[in-house]
């Protein structure tokens, strides 16, 4: 959420923005309107209270003398009902500020490209070499259906479309890559890592931006009103929510394992084959709290977390920085990692490492008091590290051999107990 001062201040600035991430749903003149008369309410109601507390005086001066103060008793009275009719009415206006702030998404920072879509973005690092086939490489759901470690029929009897049943060493291979994830990135990059609950309540998802603005897209369960995780990050950044913490706690990383649950709406018909676009999928989350200060840098040793993993599976990627238009709601910038997937002859997204700033940390109200003693917001930042199973395809297409079987990265061979080649079965 912005800073009412930055909307007061900078109205063109927001306003443009909103213009430049393609948001509809944001009402800056409506807000502004309603902030002039929520601070003339305001100081009318005060103005009311200091007048209350002087008739008060008159009251008590008027029976201390033995003289009447009926017409000055009523009178105050009356100030009380006008005072409380003024804070219903700012109660109501509170609400109604809040719930278009709520609406507004976050600034870019000032390096982001303006743009409108992909198409826009800029590619600012690529990674690894172009593997060569002497057969013409085959896409996932050919080599999965072929080895009998992906059965997307079953998955939609169970389930629907959109829905993934990995099998024997399929199976083994997921749990092996968010394992490898999970002891890398607390090994090696320092973050602690959480099991969360994979239900969380509205104020949580709305702490993190996705509601109200994505609600159509998630899984939700009226009877209590939660929802299923999108990703980890709403569980994760809330911990701290409501919360006062010292300079001396940040920065504060993060790590964990959850499915995540998308309806997608927006996505009819794009990417049906296959499991690249999936309702439930796996997913490393990073998280970081930090201070101002540092968060951009932060966000650059994220980026870097997140391709380590890739490096260390020895799979080909780009690292795009995201235009205005393709950002999300809530990030202020935003980079993208894209993996190969030679069976499909395209990039796959991986992972969005993001700068929030103070835009979550205003939703949830997580500061932390400096040496100065003055309380401050944290910045936010998160990103996936990596999801699946986006990454199973890069590794499947991409280490595919003549004969149809798959070479297990070296890295991979201790999680997958030994096993080096996933081959089909005599």
């Amino acid at each position: 959420m912005l800073d009412i001062n930055v909307i007061r201040n900078y109205p063109d600035k927001v306003k443009q923005a909103i213009i430049n991430k393609h948001e509809t749903s944001a009402n800056i003149d409506l807000i502004l309107e309603l902030d002039t008369q929520h601070r003339s309410m305001i100081f009318a109601c005060e103005q009311l209270k200091s007048k209350r507390n002087e008739k008060s005086k008159e009251v008590n001066a008027l029976k201390k003398s033995g003289k009447d103060a009926s017409a000055i008793i009523e009178e105050t009275r009356d100030i009380g009902d006008v005072i409380k009719s003024i804070e219903e009415n700012l109660h109501g206006m509170d609400a109604q500020i809040k719930d278009l702030l709520l609406r507004i998404p976050n600034i870019p920072a000032d390096d982001v490209p303006v743009g409108k879509d992909a198409n826009d973005n800029a590619i600012v690092k690529s990674w690894g070499e172009r593997k060569s086939f002497d057969f013409p490489p085959l896409p996932h759901w050919e080599l999965g259906t072929n080895l009998n470690i992906l059965d997307m029929e079953r998955s939609s009897k169970i389930t629907g479309s959109g829905f993934i049943l990995l099998k024997g060493l399929g199976a083994r291979l997921e749990r092996a890559l968010f394992s490898l994830m999970l002891d890398v990135h607390t090994r090696d990059h320092g973050y602690t890592e959480l099991f969360t609950p994979f239900l969380v309540n509205r104020t949580s998802m709305t702490g993190t931006g996705q509601l109200p603005k994505l609600e159509d897209d998630m899984y939700h369960i009226p009877s209590d009103d939660l929802f299923l995780v999108p990703t980890a990050e709403v569980p994760v950044t809330n911990i701290h929510r409501d919360e006062i913490l010292s300079f001396k706690d940040l920065p504060l990383y993060y790590t964990a394992y959850t499915p995540c649950f998308r309806r997608e709406a927006g996505s009819y018909g794009k990417d049906t084959r296959g499991i690249i676009r999936v309702h439930q999928f796996n997913k490393v989350e990073l998280v970081k709290l930090v201070r101002p200060e540092t968060s951009y840098q932060e966000l650059e040793m994220l980026l870097g977390n997140a391709e380590k993993i890739l490096q260390i599976l020895g799979l080909e990627y780009r690292v795009a920085k995201l235009c205005t238009g393709d950002m999300s709601f809530a990030a202020a910038k935003c980079y993208d990692i894209d993996v190969w997937a030679p069976g499909l002859n395209k990039f796959l997204e991986v992972s969005s490492c993001s700068n929030f700033e103070d835009f979550q940390a205003r939703r949830i109200n997580v500061r932390y008091r400096g040496e100065d003693n003055k309380l401050r917001f944290v910045h936010t930042l998160n990103g996936s590290g990596l999801a699946l199973p986006r990454t199973v395809i890069a590794i499947l297409e991409t280490y595919q051999q003549k004969d149809g079987s798959i070479a297990i990265p070296d890295v991979l061979q201790p999680y997958m107990g030994g096993v080096k080649v996933i081959a089909k079965k005599a």
